[in-house]
Order: structure tokens, then C-alpha cells, then sequence
């Protein structure tokens, strides 16, 4: 999640979120090859579709050369909004890992539920609250500085 993190701090002017996709190695359960990593850039690209999830989700299917992330890991530091959150699900990540909770449009349980038994999707381990105070800070800081200028 400190990658995540570290990747949310170049954000510039867009919302502070990191995020990063991960693929166990074949021969080791607790290894990991990162195959993509993001930031928002929806300012930046002038796209609302340009969340730090959805840009980490297009670069791993390239690496990858498949829209299927079977098998992969999704880390990113704010809960997916809905948007994002049907992306994962359409990829097929195996699990997502979020740091803070988005109460205003977090869709894994928040605000909305995009998780829930019944889809005929695989739907994906979640683990919030990973890193949260850090994650949290971010976003506060960021709106603290923009209410400032």
C-alpha cells in the first residue's frame, strides 16, 4: 500500500489516489511482480474516466495483453467508487485492497455495494482500511490546500 501511496502523492492536481496492480509470481505465494501502476489524472488527461483504478486496469490488460486480471491484485488508497469498482469486477481481479473509505461514493460498502452474491461475475476479496489514517491524511490534505487558495 506504501507504493500506492507514494504513487497518490504525484497526482498533482488531481485527487490524491495511488493505485497498483499486482500478479503473484507462478512459483511463490507471497511474491509479487507489479504490472501496473497509476494515479488519477482526470484534470490532467481533462477525462472522467481517468481514476487511478481505471488507468492501472487499462495499463495491466496491455501488459498483460488480456482484459481478464485473473489472479491479480488491485491497491489503490481510496475505496473504488462505482464507476471504478464495476471495471474490477469486469476484470476479474482476484482482490482489492483500499485504504481510505469514500462515505460520499465508496461502491464496495460505503455509499453503495457493487459486491454483493448473486452477480454472475466473480466477484473479488475485499480488504478495506488498509493504511487507512495515511490514505485518509491525503484526501484531507489535498482539500485543506484547495480551500486555502
Amino acid at each position: 500500500m506504501h507504493q500506492a501511496i507514494d504513487l497518490a502523492r504525484t497526482s498533482g492536481e488531481d485527487l490524491p489516489v495511488g493505485c497498483l496492480i499486482v500478479s503473484p509470481f507462478m512459483d511463490s505465494a507471497s511474491q509479487f511482480e507489479v504490472v501496473a501502476t497509476a494515479c488519477n489524472e482526470k484534470e490532467k488527461l481533462q477525462d472522467p474516466t481517468a481514476h487511478a483504478e481505471i488507468q492501472a486496469i487499462r495499463k495491466a490488460s496491455a501488459f498483460k495483453n488480456n482484459w481478464r486480471l485473473e489472479e491479480t491484485f488491485l491497491l489503490t488508497t481510496l475505496e473504488p467508487c462505482p464507476m471504478c469498482a464495476e471495471a474490477i469486477i469486469q476484470a476479474r481481479v482476484k482482490k482489492i485492497y483500499f485504504g481510505a473509505y469514500d462515505e460520499k461514493s465508496g461502491a464496495c460498502g460505503s455509499a453503495f455495494n457493487l459486491f454483493q452474491k448473486g452477480r454472475i461475475y466473480p466477484l473479488p476479496e475485499i480488504i478495506g482500511g488498509v493504511e487507512e489514517e495515511l490514505c485518509s491524511k491525503l484526501l484531507l490534505d489535498f482539500f485543506q490546500k484547495r480551500r486555502q487558495t
